[in-house]
C-alpha cells in the first residue's frame, strides 16, 4: 500500500523580500520533484548571477528523498557555472547534509547548543553588589 503523492515544493517568486536568485522551498521533498527543482535553479542562475540562494526553512522532510534533492542541486548549479548556498535547514536536515558531506553548502543554520553551552545572544548578568563566592 502506498501513501498518496503529497503537493510538491512550491516556489516563491521574485520580489523585494526574495531576489531573483532565491528559491524558497516548501512542504515536503519527493523524488518525483527533483527535475522540477534543477529546473527552477536553472531559470535564477541566469546570465551575470554568480550564486544561488535556496531557502530550506519550509522543507518539512529530512530523509534521503530530500538530501539527494540537494545533491542533484548542487551538480545542477556547477553544471550553470553559479554557487549554490542553502539557508534555514531544519536540525535534522542540516545533520544529513553534514553525514554525507553537504553541510558546505549551508549558511545561516540554526543549531541546538551543545551540552553544557549557552544558547548564543545569551549573556550572564552580574549585579554590582552581588558579593563573589
Amino acid at each position: 500500500m502506498s501513501s498518496p503523492h503529497l503537493a510538491g515544493p512550491s516556489y516563491v517568486t521574485a520580489s523585494d523580500e526574495n531576489p531573483a536568485n532565491h528559491m524558497v522551498i516548501t512542504g515536503p521533498v519527493r523524488k518525483d520533484d527533483i527535475p522540477a527543482l534543477c529546473a527552477e535553479l536553472n531559470r535564477r542562475a541566469g546570465p551575470g548571477q554568480g550564486l544561488v540562494v535556496c531557502d530550506l526553512r519550509g522543507v518539512t522532510t529530512a530523509d534521503l528523498a530530500t538530501v539527494d534533492a540537494v545533491a542533484r542541486l548542487r551538480l545542477a548549479a556547477r553544471r550553470a557555472d553559479v554557487g549554490l548556498r542553502l539557508r534555514g535547514p531544519t536540525p535534522a536536515l542540516w545533520a544529513l547534509l553534514r553525514l554525507v558531506g553537504l553541510a558546505e553548502l549551508c549558511v545561516e543554520v540554526e543549531r541546538d547548543p551543545e551540552q553544557r553551552e549557552p544558547p548564543l545572544g545569551v549573556e550572564e548578568a552580574v549585579e554590582p553588589r552581588d558579593p563573589a563566592r
